[in-house]
């Protein structure tokens, strides 16, 4: 469907491959008036947009705000009551750590009309990419996502994880930060048992992308890749320390880049 007038739009652009942009997303981006992205929505992507569209990075890079959230606000609801049609590009999925229900929650109270369009999110792009069942019948019965983020007027902010993790579970952590072994440090506090599979994502399903593996008794000496960050913790994630011998870790990552560039 084409974008309507006076109507925003928060569309999930995924991890960054455009090819796994929803069809809905596509066709939204190529006929909106008006498009607000993420920084970390490539260039790739935001070239899909409507020629005629302004286009506008309000993004948010390591805590140092270009436009404040109030601003992203200001340039949705003005924009709609301009009667142009508006997409609120994000990164990954819109409703998964993407200030969605702040954007939403000024949307309504504005009386603009809203729409949310899912994207791929990190923690299934990199299952996909590194071919790493999230669960599995076997092991893993469980999915949890957590953020290492929290918003800055948020007293006293809780540890990312409290208590022993599910032996069936996988935990998937957003924006964890650079200092893994504060995190490890924090998980063995926790009670996460010291031969917990852990895996390090970086800029997840892009060319870019890295991984590492360690048990939780060795991830904090590991150095991480760039941000965007993702770790994954559990038993499902066996597989990745049993693959760093064979190194097919880096022949699957060695396919996935040959197939983006193709």
């Amino acid at each position: 469907m084409n974008a309507q007038k006076g109507t925003v739009y928060l569309v999930g652009a995924g991890p960054g491959d455009p090819e796994l942009l929803t069809l809905k997303a596509a066709h939204l981006l190529a006929t909106a008036d008006v498009v607000l992205h993420d920084d970390l929505v490539p260039d790739a992507i935001v070239a899909l947009a409507n020629p005629n569209a302004s286009v506008t990075s309000v993004g948010k890079r390591c805590g140092r705000p270009r436009i404040t959230q109030a601003g992203i606000h200001e340039l949705m609801i003005d924009s709609a009551r301009r009667n142009q049609s508006v997409v609120r590009l994000k990164s990954g999925d819109p409703l998964v750590f993407g200030r969605a229900a702040e954007e939403l929650q000024a949307l309504r109270e504005a009386e603009i009309p809203a729409v949310v369009v899912p994207g791929v999110s990190a923690v299934f792009a990199a299952g996909a990419t590194l071919q790493l069942p999230l669960t599995d019948r076997r092991t893993a019965s469980k999915l949890i996502l957590i953020s290492g983020s929290h918003a800055a007027d948020k007293k006293n902010p809780l540890p990312m994880w409290q208590g022993p993790l599910p032996e069936d579970a996988t935990l998937a952590i957003y924006m964890p930060g650079r200092d893994l072994h504060v995190l490890a440090e924090e998980l063995s506090l926790h009670g996460v048992p010291q031969d917990m599979p852990c895996v390090a994502i970086s800029s997840a399903a892009t060319p870019q992308q890295t991984a590492s593996a360690a048990t939780l008794e060795r991830f904090g000496s590991l150095q991480p890749g760039h941000a965007p960050l993702l770790i994954l913790i559990g038993r499902a994630m066996t597989s990745m320390l049993e693959r760093k011998d064979t190194e097919q870790p880096e022949r699957i990552l060695t396919e996935f880049v040959r197939a983006l560039s193709t």
